[in-house]
């Protein structure tokens, strides 16, 4: 499958995806500018989206919309914050769908 990528993030987060050649959306971490650029991403239709844990909140109404479909493949990573969890979630979930199983389970 080919296409493209997003990433997602504050300047900080995108630059080193920068030199591998990958759209990179830098954003102030205002939701409406998160809700926007995470709009344009989905009509852009990207197929892997790489989004920093802090702003992954805020574009989850939108992203949230595709987590049971193939594409895009949403993946949030935490970043120099300190992890609430989202990214965990997020990645569990993700891992649920490919394998049928809940890998992440903490028993």
């Amino acid at each position: 499958m080919q296409g493209k990528v997003a990433i997602l993030g504050s300047a900080d987060f995108v630059m080193p995806y920068s030199a591998l050649g990958v759209d990179c959306f830098a954003i102030e971490d205002k939701a409406e500018h998160i809700v926007q650029t995470a709009q344009k991403i989905i009509n852009d239709k990207y197929i892997l989206v790489i989004v920093s844990e802090n702003m992954a909140q805020a574009a989850h109404e939108i992203f949230g919309r595709f987590s049971t479909k193939p594409v895009p493949c949403v993946l949030v990573v935490p970043f120099t914050t300190e992890s609430k969890g989202f990214a965990i979630k997020s990645l569990s979930k993700l891992l649920k769908i490919a394998t049928g199983i809940n890998i992440l389970q903490n028993n």
